[in-house]
């Protein structure tokens, strides 16, 4: 479902990400793991195409994200917006800081949804089945005209995660969804990733060692930008290859 060979970002003169060549294949959670700076959310942001398009970022290398070459893709000066849609309709993105939309909780879920053309029953059916994916539905099923903004934190990132769902992405993007949520909302989140994590390809970046050990099936370590080691969640933790793994996940640096 990702294909990255060679693949680097640079913003500026700066690259952000170097030469990186990695599979992530469909229905798998995939975890990056590094310190500040390593190019974590950069990288999420490329595959999304918002780094191109809203960061002045170049892509540069063969980077393939659900049928979609998003470096030919970005490199168009004024690509057709409904290519990009389309594309951002198959790559759901969440972010570390929940933003929900004005309006209420129902026309959040309801906004991709709608533009992707989903109308009628069919679209009502669709808000609550994300709503009940987001871990949210049993808490907001009677007030779905109540104003986003006036839920909780962690209500308002399940929110946006059941509004990325909305829209069936066959790839969801996460970046540090959980930083800052209660230990409760943080267990209902990765508990719905473990269900997600077979029907769809999920990343999931996060500064949290724990949490990339308890829910991922495979992990990327990534320092300065470039990739030194991925593989099998549970051997890069306990018999990682690359002694500068082996310091990163006994806490000697990072």
């Amino acid at each position: 479902m990702i294909h990255l060979d060679d693949f680097s970002v640079h913003v500026g003169q700066r690259a952000k990400v170097q030469h990186l060549t990695l599979r992530i294949p469909h229905a798998t959670l995939h975890a990056i793991i590094g310190p500040a700076g390593s190019g974590k959310t950069t990288l999420l942001r490329a595959l999304d195409l918002l780094g191109p398009h809203r960061d002045d970022a170049r892509l540069s290398g063969t980077a393939r994200v659900a049928d979609t070459d998003i470096v030919a893709l970005s490199a168009v000066r004024w690509p057709d917006p409904r290519v990009v849609a389309t594309h951002r309709r198959r790559v759901g993105i969440v972010f570390a800081v929940p933003h929900p939309l004005p309006g209420s909780i129902f026309e959040n879920v309801a906004f991709g949804a709608r533009r992707a053309g989903v109308q009628g029953t069919t679209l009502t059916a669709r808000v609550e089945e994300a709503l009940r994916h987001a871990r949210l539905w049993e808490e907001v099923h009677d007030r779905l005209d109540l104003p986003a903004a006036r839920l909780s934190g962690g209500q308002q990132q399940r929110l946006c995660l059941a509004r990325a769902l909305a829209v069936q992405p066959q790839v969801l993007l996460l970046d540090e969804p959980c930083s800052g949520l209660d230990p409760i909302s943080t267990a209902q989140i990765e508990e719905t990733l473990r269900v997600l994590a077979g029907t769809m390809t999920c990343v999931l970046v996060t500064n949290s060692l724990a949490q990339a050990r308890r829910v991922s099936d495979d992990t990327t370590f990534l320092l300065g930008g470039r990739l030194v080691e991925t593989g099998p969640t549970a051997q890069l933790f306990t018999d990682p290859q690359d002694a500068r793994t082996r310091d990163y996940v006994a806490g000697r640096f990072g």
